[in-house]
C-alpha cells in the first residue's frame, strides 16, 4: 500500500460521498485490483457498507468488477483527462519528451510536486527502455528522486521541512536518510541546475532531472531521464535534459504570461 493510503486506523467519514471517495483512494499506484476484504480493511468501512458503495461506483463506471474483486474504471480515466491544468502541461511537454526518448531510448518522465512526493504526470518509453517501477499517476518520495530533489532544492523551506519531519524513508541502501546530507545534496542540485538520483529509489536505476519554470521563474514541473545505473552517464545526459526543460519553460512562460495557459506553482 502506498504511503498516505487509508489503513482503517483513522476516523471513518460519515458522509456517503466521503466514504465513496475513500474507497477510490484506497487503490495504490501498483494495485491492479482489490478484494472487498482489502478495501474494507484499508478504508475502515464495514463490509456491508463497502459492498453497497462499491456497487454504486460500479454502476457509475468508477470501478469495474474482476474475478478477484474490483479495479478502477474507465470513467475515472475519462474524468482525469478533463483536468485542464495537467492536460495542458502534458500536451505542451510531450514533443520535448519524445525528442529526449529518440535521443536516448530511455525512460523519460514529466513530473510535478505533490505534497512530499514527486508525481509522474507523463512517461515516454519503449522496448529498449530500462524496465522500472514508475507509472503515470504514480508517486515516489521527493527526497530520493532526481525530480523530487529539484522540487525540494528550488522550493520553499517549508516544503523541505515537511519532508524532513515526515521522515526520510530508506528505499534502497543508497537512499539519503540523514537531513544534513540531504541539504548538502540539494545545495549541489541548485549549483548544478539539475538533480541526480544514483540508485536511491530503485536498486540498479539512476536518473537525472531538470526544472521546468513558469513566467515568474517558479518551478512547476521537472523532466528526467531514467535508466540502468551502469549504462547512464548522468553528467553527460544532464545538458540534454536541461535543454529540453528550458525549451519547455520558454513555451510555458509565453503561454502563462499571455493567459493561454493558466498555471500556478503548487
Amino acid at each position: 500500500m502506498e504511503p498516505g493510503r487509508g489503513d482503517g486506523s483513522d476516523v471513518v467519514p460519515k458522509s456517503v460521498l466521503a466514504r465513496g471517495l475513500r474507497l477510490l483512494d484506497a487503490f495504490g499506484a501498483t494495485d491492479v485490483d482489490l478484494t472487498l476484504s482489502e478495501l474494507s480493511e484499508r478504508t475502515g468501512l464495514p463490509k456491508p457498507t463497502a459492498y453497497r458503495l462499491l456497487n454504486e461506483l460500479v454502476t457509475w463506471g468508477g470501478l469495474e468488477r474482476t474475478t478477484r474483486g474490483y479495479r478502477l474504471g474507465m470513467s475515472l480515466f475519462v474524468l482525469g483527462q478533463r483536468v485542464p491544468r495537467h492536460r495542458e502541461l502534458r500536451e505542451a511537454a510531450l514533443p520535448y519528451l519524445e525528442d529526449l526518448y529518440e535521443a536516448t531510448h530511455e525512460n523519460i518522465h514529466l513530473t510535478v510536486p505533490a505534497g512530499n512526493d514527486t508525481l509522474f504526470l507523463e512517461k515516454v518509453s519503449g522496448r529498449r527502455s530500462t524496465p522500472i517501477v514508475s507509472r503515470v499517476g504514480g508517486r515516489l518520495p521527493a527526497h530520493c528522486t532526481a525530480t523530487g530533489k529539484v522540487f525540494l532544492a528550488y522550493g520553499s523551506p517549508d516544503r523541505l521541512r515537511q519532508v524532513v519531519e515526515a521522515g526520510l524513508a530508506r528505499l534502497t541502501p543508497r537512499t539519503i536518510v540523514m537531513p544534513g546530507l540531504l541539504r548538502q545534496e540539494l545545495a549541489r542540485t541548485l549549483e548544478r541546475g539539475y538533480g541526480i538520483n544514483r540508485e536511491e529509489a530503485e536498486v540498479g536505476v539512476s536518473a537525472v532531472g531538470a526544472p521546468v519554470f513558469d513566467h515568474e521563474r517558479s518551478v512547476i514541473a521537472a523532466i528526467s531521464i531514467t535508466g540502468w545505473a551502469q549504462h547512464l552517464d548522468l553528467d553527460r545526459l544532464a545538458p540534454a535534459v536541461r535543454t529540453a526543460a528550458l525549451a519547455l519553460s520558454r513555451e510555458l512562460a509565453r503561454d502563462t504570461a499571455n493567459g493561454t495557459l493558466r498555471w500556478s506553482a503548487r
